[in-house]
């Protein structure tokens, strides 16, 4: 039998049933790509991570969806941290983390856990009909041209009028394919536009977003941390936020509010990072019996 300690953490939130669920597997980098899948699958959640030794950082984490590996995700990231801290796996207030997308460095203040997400990489626009077309839209509900961005992870950064256009939006699977085919991917799996409007859900937020997903994922993602850092980025770009640090906001409607604190790294025109912050709850623990060890 390989059992597996793990976590299952609720991020971005400092309560249960708030923000954005992960199962963190501790020890479990080995476990081959199928196995990490179907455990996926079986929470039922977005990501779960699973973490090992590293020879070129503090711990290695890998992220997976239901449906294949991903090179990094936000909030896996703090949840991963906040599982290991309540753990007593940690020395010190800082550590680094091997991901697919390179090195993230981790910065703890008490509960308050801070990623710096890799310097933002701005990819192709795409046509805002038919991004419109994806989200069950018309095209003047977006106003600001939708542009790949990767912070870590590529998302269509799509900026809405208001929450009214943000509440309104539903995924068409089949336009969504032509974005994915437009920004050169094989599918449709990272071409989910995530949509932005420039209003918090509540009076402390400076954004309030959505992120829509294609199956085999749920439906929507309650808070998206690499995208969270990708439109950030964008805003900055585009002149959209005066504010150096701000508020982000998603998974209100949802009934998983989560809220995650913004900081820019550079200026504007030629920012060196993304730092997103928030908290993780942990909601259970325990020991998972997985098939192969690797």
């Amino acid at each position: 039998m390989n059992w597996f300690d793990f976590d299952w953490v609720d991020a971005f939130s400092d309560r249960a049933f708030g923000g954005n669920g992960c199962a963190v597997v501790h020890g479990g980098a080995a476990l081959s790509e199928d196995v990490c899948m179907a455990y996926v699958r079986e929470t039922s959640l977005v990501e779960c991570t699973f973490t090992g030794p590293s020879d070129v950082a503090d711990f290695r984490v890998r992220y997976f969806l239901a449906s294949r590996e991903i090179p990094f995700a936000g909030h896996p990231t703090i949840a991963t941290v906040a599982a290991m801290q309540s753990r007593g796996m940690l020395q010190g207030n800082t550590l680094t983390l091997e991901t697919g997308a390179g090195i993230i460095s981790i910065c703890i203040s008490g509960d308050e856990i801070e990623m710096t997400q890799i310097a933002p990489q701005f990819g192709a626009y795409v046509p805002a009909e038919l991004v419109a077309s994806a989200i069950s839209l018309p095209k003047e509900a977006i106003i600001s041209p939708p542009q790949f961005v990767s912070t870590g992870l590529p998302f269509c950064v799509t900026v809405l009028r208001d929450h009214d256009a943000l509440r309104a939006a539903k995924l068409v699977e089949r336009s969504l394919r032509e974005i994915a085919e437009k920004a050169g991917f094989s599918g449709s799996d990272m071409a989910e536009p995530f949509l932005v409007t420039l209003k918090g859900a509540t009076k402390a937020g400076d954004t309030f977003s959505r992120l829509l997903l294609a199956p085999p994922s749920p439906p929507e993602d309650p808070f998206t941390g690499s995208a969270t850092g990708a439109m950030a980025a964008y805003l900055w770009k585009h002149g959209l936020m005066p504010k150096d640090v701000f508020i982000a906001e998603q998974g209100h409607d949802m009934g998983r509010p989560g809220q995650a604190t913004v900081t820019r790294a550079g200026p504007s025109d030629a920012m060196t990072g993304i730092k997103v912050a928030g908290r993780g709850h942990i909601l259970m623990r325990g020991q998972v019996n997985l098939p192969d060890a690797g």
